[in-house]
């Protein structure tokens, strides 16, 4: 009985690592990163907060896409990335025929994601073996920004930039209704710009001192919410797959500075906003 456990434990493995091969082989062919989320990178990048214990839990495996410290030696799928994983996954393979319980696997949360600080194996075969659950001491860490199990590290250095702007200017606390969206690097970094630009103009229009959180709420609300609103009461996103009402935020104050360099008035926000999808429009039908 042990060496039929042995044999379908090698041949598991070699298929996982098969699979892990020819994902890597279309990663190269595709120019995606198939690779796990790195806790420090994210750490880094996202100035998350905790960990805080949570107990444990019954997990979702397919929402387990991240590591403490082992990001390099599995890949997205959680597939053995190196031969010398063998010995390891294939003993944890037989414990799962011969059905022994192991401990839960210990898991960071940050957002909508898992990763594993220890009981990388453990992952790795219960996700090869179709299971859709695993047992998971679960500690969460808090952060400001949404993290889904998608995440792409090519997200990474947006959201990076959205927690440095909701740190500067508290918006989620101001406006914890707001929910700006972009996907155009550098796109926060403009925002902050904005919100300078217009709250030097309020110190001007009101002969007084602007403090930066009513800049930051004026602007929100006067700038940004009424731009927002034509977006969104235009059918214009359906034209630009994958892009968000930020972006299009964006591309309307570009619009209006383009406008002025050409000596053009500048129109109040919403205006702007109709004016930019009005020629986009215009633009489609030629």
């Amino acid at each position: 009985m042990n060496d039929q456990y042995e044999s379908r434990s090698r041949a598991d493995f070699a298929r996982a690592r098969f699979k892990a091969f020819i994902n890597t082989v279309s990663d190269a062919v595709s120019g995606q990163r198939n690779t796990l989320l790195s806790y420090d990178e994210i750490k880094e990048k996202l100035h998350i907060g905790g960990p805080v214990y949570r107990g444990v839990h019954s997990v979702p495996i397919a929402r387990i896409t991240g590591s403490l410290n082992r990001y390099q030696d599995f890949d997205r799928a959680f597939l053995p990335k190196l031969d010398e994983l063998s010995n390891r996954w294939q003993r944890v393979d037989q414990a799962w025929y011969r059905e022994i319980d192991l401990p839960p696997v210990v898991l960071y949360k940050v957002g909508e994601v898992y990763f594993v600080v220890d009981g990388h194996h453990r992952v790795s075969v219960a996700r090869e073996q179709g299971q859709e659950f695993i047992d998971a001491e679960v500690r969460e860490c808090s952060t400001k920004v949404r993290i889904t199990p998608d995440l792409c590290l090519e997200d990474l250095e947006i959201l990076g930039e959205k927690v440095e702007f909701l740190e500067r200017t508290g918006l989620d606390r101001l406006r914890p209704q707001s929910k700006i969206k972009l996907t155009i690097v550098d796109g926060f970094d403009r925002m902050l710009e904005h919100i300078a630009v217009h709250r030097y103009f309020m110190g001007l229009d009101l002969k007084r001192d602007i403090s930066e959180e009513d800049a930051v709420v004026h602007w929100y609300d006067t700038v940004y919410e009424p731009i927002v609103h034509v977006v969104q009461q235009s059918d214009i996103l359906q034209d630009f797959p994958g892009k968000t009402e930020g972006d299009l935020y964006l591309w309307t104050l570009d619009h209006q500075r383009y406008l002025s360099e050409q000596g053009k008035s500048l129109l109040p926000p919403d205006e702007a906003a109709r004016e930019f999808i009005d020629e986009v429009e215009d633009v489609e039908d030629e």
